[in-house]
């Protein structure tokens, strides 16, 4: 992170002294304009624009031709010296970010062709998320993947009505909800009446001319009187409001331009729910988590190649330490042994004992004296078999 601000403000300083230099070259060619439109009119005013110039006339034009000249060279030699500023964005990019990770990485990873066709599969259904159609049928074409088309019709029908409602077309968005009503309801989902609730408001914004529309529309609400008792009342509310306009109103807040990114995050949020996806691309997750992952990675590599103690990471399957990704990539549950101090892995299950309390099998394993076990917290004995694996 603190890689980042060095190069953030490192690039604030190009910014500012673009920003600067602008308007410095804005003042100096209006200065220089109006020096020279002066004395155009000044030259005008004594008629003397078709005759030979006097002595006195040639030495103004000169020191003109002078001044033009040197405000010129200025403005070029200020912007040579954003160009060292330019420079040195690229070299605190070197110098805090390490452009060699093959170090923490593993090799061979994708040199099998099933692993290089399942990250195509990856990429290709990211840009299909994305809206990015075309994009991702030429990688399929290059790959040599091939993609049914019941994949490709979830993500068409998704974006198109994303797209929608980035226009602030509502239409498409409450088509498709009132088709998938049920499946909806049983996710408590409150999209639909949430888009109602913004057509509604659109109507609003048209004034006494949408009056008889929007009392008609009201009906639409009817479903969800019980649940958005309080909302429906807002909206009815702000009818009265309607010749004075609402911008005008106490219901101003009911304009509020939040409410459509707001919309299209629910509407994906519950459209991937319905489609039985996770509403980030697989590809992202994993990305965010390598952009957290990655620096801590290379700092911990640094250390163990200082010390020469390389022997420390040689397990591929787990990390020298835990790095916290927040609670964003939190997916599944966690356990560590309480005796070992060691995150459970597929080959040393959390187990269960008798008593109740849960360790890891290989802490088991040592624990086991003459064939019984002691729970390490209470007195019980009891068969190293009775002890049953824990699925998280």
């Amino acid at each position: 992170m603190d890689q980042c601000v060095c190069v953030e403000r490192e690039l604030e300083k190009v910014l500012h002294k673009f920003l600067m230099y602008g308007q410095h070259c804005d003042r100096s060619l209006e200065e220089l304009l109006h020096y020279v439109s002066g004395l155009r009119q000044e030259l005008s005013n004594t008629g003397h624009l078709d005759l030979q110039l006097s002595a006195t006339l040639s030495l103004v034009m000169s020191q003109c031709c002078k001044k033009i000249k040197d405000t010129v060279q200025k403005l070029a030699l200020d912007h040579k010296d954003i160009h060292a500023s330019v420079s040195k964005v690229g070299k605190a990019i070197d110098r805090n970010f390490d452009t060699d990770v093959s170090g923490v990485g593993v090799e061979g990873v994708w040199d099998l062709h099933e692993k290089q066709q399942f990250l195509s599969e990856v990429v290709v259904g990211h840009l299909y998320r994305q809206g990015l159609l075309s994009v991702a049928e030429e990688l399929c074409q290059e790959s040599g993947i091939c993609i049914d088309l019941c994949q490709k019709k979830p993500f068409l029908e998704l974006n198109r009505i994303l797209e929608a409602l980035r226009l602030r077309d509502l239409r498409p968005a409450l088509e498709w909800t009132m088709s998938n009503r049920q499946r909806l309801l049983a996710l408590n989902s409150t999209l639909e009446f949430k888009l109602h609730r913004l057509y509604f408001i659109s109507l609003l914004t048209g004034g006494m001319v949408n009056q008889t529309e929007a009392l008609g529309y009201a009906k639409n609400f009817q479903p969800f009187a019980q649940q958005h008792q309080r909302d429906i009342q807002v909206l009815m509310g702000s009818l009265v409001y309607l010749r004075h306009g609402i911008a005008n109103s106490p219901y101003l807040h009911l304009l509020d331009s939040t409410q459509w990114a707001d919309i299209c995050d629910i509407f994906t949020r519950d459209a991937c729910a319905l489609l039985g996806l996770s509403v980030e691309s697989p590809l992202s997750v994993s990305f965010s988590a390598g952009c957290l992952a990655l620096p801590v990675l290379l700092n911990i590599k640094a250390v163990i190649e200082q010390r020469q103690c390389t022997g420390i990471w040689s397990q591929k399957d787990e990390l020298p330490v835990e790095i916290e990704l927040g609670k964003k990539c939190w997916y599944h549950s966690v356990f560590a042994c309480p005796i070992l101090r060691q995150q459970a892995t597929e080959s040393n299950p959390p187990m269960k004992l008798i008593c109740g309390h849960v360790i890891s099998r290989d802490a088991l394993n040592k624990l086991i004296n003459g064939g019984k076990l002691k729970c390490p917290y209470c007195p019980m004995e009891q068969a190293p078999s009775d002890a049953k694996q824990i699925y998280f």
